[in-house]
């Protein structure tokens, strides 16, 4: 396993950038060494830990997992995509008088936590896989190396009896070795005690002992979450994802960088608020809301995956229309709203959010990662008209006009990671009267009043609640994680693929 600090190069994030520490390969004996010279390095700065790992060595990783606990550092099992210099290579310049020396940006899917791995990884204080990552457990394999040792033993005779003096081993010779695939039980007691220590469960050993060596078995992201093996169902974008320094203040991860002396540097910045009667706040770089189906995919639903309605970029004049072009498409059928957008048109904000109620539509707050193909892409075509993809609440927003569109869905959730903001958007009375009209309280409005429209305010999950603007504190995972299919009754907005879809779906290899 090799260590390395990486800045994101997500676009739009300088000068202030979340880090993390990138943590990929086996874990050998000399591996908690190599991360103890990372933490001295970075002189006491808290950087989330995103780990990519097969396993390796049990005793290693139970190091690894008291110093992330010690260092008191969050953990998030994710691959790192670098930009330009890589690791390993000796001389790379490219990065050059940037302020660090690896860029690049986390993703979930096809990284791996397996083995000994988990044991390390539950030494975080936040502790996040997803549901496109992939953590799994087995029986521990003790390998014993038998040494044939020579001695040279000095002795003399004293009234008849031997008395040693000394005993050398003066050779040592491999006499084979063998193993053992069921926890002893000194190693099942120590890792107990360690599991115990770091508040998981003892249904994470439990499955540990029931998998063969020869196996791996999947943890499912509620099962974790039941064991607190996670803290919660979010992905590594929650502790990378680049809003994190945008909020008051900012995460311990982000690191801003000054530009070079003499060297002039432009930072996109939102429009100011229309002082017209159509009240606007708009972000230059969102185009205008889409709308489009999104189907989830995942071993853990798979064929019976819950779908919704992916509505990202700014609200505008034409949002409701063409939310109700798309609903008409639908027939009867109810689909969650997945919102991601910075804010827009006041007066299509609140058409869309009656829309929303009228359609009796669940909302909440996230980002829609789609898979293969992207909506808007002149190579891309969904099947069927329904895109493939997989919700993250850590990188999506909802700010300025959208709290007035999510406050219309019928169950409203804005997870604990995915920042919703407020401030003055004037229009006043008509706000008044439809927060009155979806039963949220006049405190809501009262703290958007209260900040200029210049500036920005993040609410609190506890205050959402209070005021009505969401009714839960759950994440977006409540409506299109990939395990809510399994529920009786199973929810509305996951479709029942017959098997003739399904085997049309494999591909076949010749």
């Amino acid at each position: 396993m090799r260590f390395v600090v990486v800045r994101s190069s997500a676009p739009g994030c300088e000068p202030t950038c979340p880090e993390w520490i990138s943590a990929e390969g086996s874990i050998e004996a000399g591996t908690p060494a190599l991360f103890k010279r990372t933490l001295k390095v970075l002189g006491g700065r808290k950087l989330p830990v995103v780990m990519n790992s097969p396993g390796g060595n049990v005793e290693a990783a139970l190091a690894l997992g008291r110093l992330i606990r010690k260092n008191k550092l969050d953990v998030a099992v994710g691959k790192t995509r670098f930009i330009g210099c890589q690791p390993g290579v000796k001389i790379c310049k490219e990065n050059d008088g940037k302020g660090a020396r690896y860029f690049g940006s986390p993703v979930a899917g096809g990284a791996i936590c397996n083995s000994a791995c988990p044991l390390m990884f539950a030494g975080g204080i936040r502790r996040v896989v997803g549901q496109w990552a992939y953590l799994g457990v087995h029986q521990i394999t003790t390998t014993y190396f038998r040494t044939k040792l020579q001695y040279r033993t000095t002795y003399r005779v004293v009234r008849g009896k031997k008395k040693i003096l000394s005993k050398k081993i003066v050779g040592r010779k491999n006499a084979g070795s063998y193993k053992t695939y069921e926890m002893s039980k000194p190693v099942e007691k120590r890792l107990a005690a360690y599991l115990k220590e770091m508040g998981v469960g003892q249904g994470v050993l439990d499955t540990m002992k029931s998998t063969p060596a020869s196996s791996i078995r999947q943890l499912a992201p509620y099962d974790m979450l039941q064991t607190k093996l996670v803290t919660s169902l979010d992905a590594v974008d929650l502790l990378t994802t680049a809003t994190l320094c945008n909020t008051d203040p900012v995460a311990a991860n982000c690191r801003e960088i000054a530009a070079p002396a003499g060297e002039v540097v432009a930072y996109a910045k939102p429009a100011p608020a229309a002082s017209v009667e159509r009240e606007t706040v708009q972000r230059t770089d969102v185009g205008d809301m889409r709308f489009v189906l999104v189907r989830g995919r995942s071993s853990l639903c798979d064929p019976n995956c819950p779908e919704w309605i992916s509505a990202e970029g700014t609200i505008s004049a034409q949002t409701p229309q063409r939310l109700r072009q798309l609903l008409e498409t639908m027939g009867d059928r109810r689909l969650p709203v997945v919102i991601n957008s910075p804010g827009g048109d006041v007066l299509g904000a609140l058409a869309t959010g009656r829309l929303i109620r009228e359609r009796k539509l669940d909302v909440a707050v996230a980002r829609t990662d789609f898979i293969g193909c992207e909506p808007d892409k002149a190579d891309c075509t969904a099947e069927d008209g329904i895109y493939v993809g997989l919700t993250i609440d850590a990188s999506g927003e909802c700010g300025a006009a959208c709290p007035i569109m999510l406050a219309g869905g019928v169950r409203r959730l804005v997870g604990p990671r995915a920042p919703l903001t407020v401030h003055s958007i004037g229009l006043e009375q008509p706000v008044k009267t439809y927060f009155k009209d979806m039963a949220v309280e006049p405190g809501l409005l009262a703290a958007m009043q209260s900040v200029p429209a210049s500036r920005h305010r993040q609410l609190e999950p506890e205050m959402m609640l209070k005021v009505g603007l969401t009714t839960g504190l759950e994440s977006v995972d409540e409506f299109t994680g990939p395990t809510i299919c399994k529920s009786e009754p199973m929810p509305e907005n996951c479709r029942v693929v017959s098997t003739s879809e399904v085997q049309a779906e494999v591909p076949v290899k010749l």
